[in-house]
């Protein structure tokens, strides 16, 4: 249709667009203001949506006809090279064009009804037989889709994202990028690939379960999500799941990055989201947490809970938070539970959260002595850390201690020494005050070296003393108790163990020692029943 010696062209004047058919225009197509001046026969050939609306036209054999379409995909840009294909100027097929021109040739009707070979089996041929089948070239038109209205009328997001998780579970080689096993020697300082000895700047992957970790951080939150599902109901390996999703995470969540373990921590990440748009991240991230448990996901879940909590993500969100991390909080670590206060609050940290995580791992129901144990010497830990906290209530320091059944701890050392250092930090608190707190610690569960502390220890009550003098003097009779019988078996003739003499001197030593402190203590509970008569004797004279 163009003149004779030259080809077929399409320019535009503004926001008018024609082509040098060498006959005037007898059809207008607008577009979201942009008007396309083109021909009834080439556009009807085709497209059986034009042929259908010049129909509803009553002029439409007569002069120009002018047709307004809404909605189509991809706007004036994709009806351009719709209106190309119609003219016979070739389209070039590309990944990053695919979904453009796959759905403007569905909206407009080009199928074979409307001409042999037309644009849409063009395209659904190509989608199927390239795309699908190469991981970049899905990760282009899956990002492509983000800018095309009705972009899954399709199901090509479905289909790249089921083509994609059938990929993951395969062996990456295949796709045509080289196994870290291949490169090993042959990389430069900087970590790249090396060929003749040229640093060609490709990058090997640190490990093969990786390898699609980079590529789909660069997906919006939206098709992130809807692909670590379609991967999970493929039965890909949580495991695998969790490694992309804490990658994700890093790269998007500002801040998140010194609180997640191994190699994602070296990597300094830039977020690409606003506030806003963190905290919809946040909470999009945590729909599709996979059910693990571990000391890096652990850690992965409170740095989450601890960036959440500043964004001001939902309540439901810090409640799944607060939940995931406290069935599992034997992987927890101090300084991954010492989260601030983020909201206006006198406290410095968040106890609140901490203990909410703490009601939770209670209700684990596979929960072992080890275990328990263990959490135990971490909130111990915890509440020894925030006793310095001024503003820190008497009242809060009781829940913490008691949150734990009373069989979690074979030792109260821990919580004597919360209590000492919270003692310290509040020196105004009344006798009263520090006697009710005092009865979270069963004082008879102090090692020998924690009563021998307590004994002397000013801060604590003197009724709490002097059950502290009771219970080491019980200690050390035990063990004295216990030196003697080692003493008699020594004396018994049928007992001749050698290489023990010195061990021996050094018992009758330590025995010298532990008797001379049951003499101290002995004049320390005469003291104490003097001073506690004297007490109540003035306390009845008031």
């Amino acid at each position: 249709m163009a003149p004779t010696g030259k080809a077929l062209e399409f320019y535009n004047e503004d926001n008018d667009w024609f082509c040098n058919a060498g006959l005037p225009s007898d059809l207008t197509i607008v577009i979201d203001g942009v008007n396309f001046h083109l021909h009834k026969f080439p556009l009807l050939s085709r497209c059986g949506k034009i042929e259908k609306l010049m129909k509803e036209t009553e002029n439409n054999n007569k002069g120009t006809s002018t047709i307004i379409l809404e909605d189509i995909p991809g706007g004036a840009t994709s009806f351009l090279a719709a209106s190309k294909f119609c003219y016979g100027v070739h389209i070039e097929l590309t990944p990053t064009n695919i979904v453009m021109v796959y759905h403007v040739s569905d909206y407009l009707e080009m199928t074979d009804e409307y001409g042999d070979d037309n644009l849409f089996s063009k395209t659904e041929t190509y989608f199927h037989k390239n795309i699908l089948k190469n991981w970049k070239d899905c990760m282009v038109a899956l990002q492509s889709c983000e800018t095309i209205t009705r972009a899954d009328n399709l199901q090509i997001i479905s289909k790249c994202l089921n083509a994609m998780s059938a990929m993951v579970c395969t062996d990456p080689s295949l796709f045509g990028w080289p196994m870290m096993m291949m490169y090993g020697c042959l990389q430069s300082p900087g970590g790249s690939i090396l060929w003749n000895g040229i640093d060609t700047g490709a990058r090997i992957q640190t490990s093969e379960s990786e390898w699609w970790f980079e590529d789909v951080s660069l997906l919006s939150v939206v098709l992130f999500k809807r692909l670590i599902k379609t991967m999970e109901s493929k039965g890909i390996q949580p495991e695998k799941l969790t490694g992309a999703i804490m990658y994700y995470s890093g790269k998007c969540l500002h801040g998140l990055g010194r609180w997640q373990s191994g190699q994602f921590s070296k990597t300094k990440f830039s977020t690409k989201y606003d506030i806003v748009d963190q905290r919809v991240v946040l909470e999009s991230i945590v729909d599709i947490l996979p059910q693990i448990k571990g000391e890096s996901f652990c850690r992965f879940l409170l740095g989450l809970l601890r960036v959440g909590l500043m964004l001001g993500v939902s309540d439901k969100c810090q409640e799944s938070l607060e939940r995931r991390i406290g069935m599992q909080l034997e992987f927890a670590t101090l300084d991954g539970i010492m989260i601030p206060s983020y909201i206006d609050s006198d406290t410095l940290y968040n106890t609140d959260t901490v203990e909410r995580m703490i009601n939770y791992f209670i209700t684990c129901e596979e929960m072992g002595f080890t275990t328990l144990a263990n959490v135990s010497k971490l909130v111990d830990s915890y509440v020894a850390e925030i006793a310095s906290d001024v503003n820190l209530k008497p009242d809060k320091i009781h829940s913490l201690a008691k949150s734990l059944p009373e069989s979690s701890r074979s030792l109260h050392d821990g919580l004597y020494r919360a209590l000492d250092i919270y003692f310290e930090a509040h020196s105004w608190l009344h006798e009263k005050e520090k006697e009710g707190l005092c009865k979270i610690i069963e004082w008879e569960k102090l090692s020998i070296d924690a009563c021998a502390h307590a004994s002397q220890n000013v801060r604590l009550p003197l009724r709490v003393v002097f059950q502290v003098l009771f219970f080491e003097q019980m200690h050390i009779k035990t063990a004295l108790a216990g030196c003697l019988h080692v003493l008699d078996d020594e004396n018994n003739p049928t007992y001749h163990p050698l290489g023990l003499v010195h061990e021996n001197e050094l018992l009758r030593v330590g025995m010298e020692k532990m008797r001379s402190r049951v003499s101290e203590l002995e004049q320390e509970f005469d003291k104490l029943r003097q001073e506690m008569t004297r007490m109540s004797g003035a306390h009845l004279c008031k």
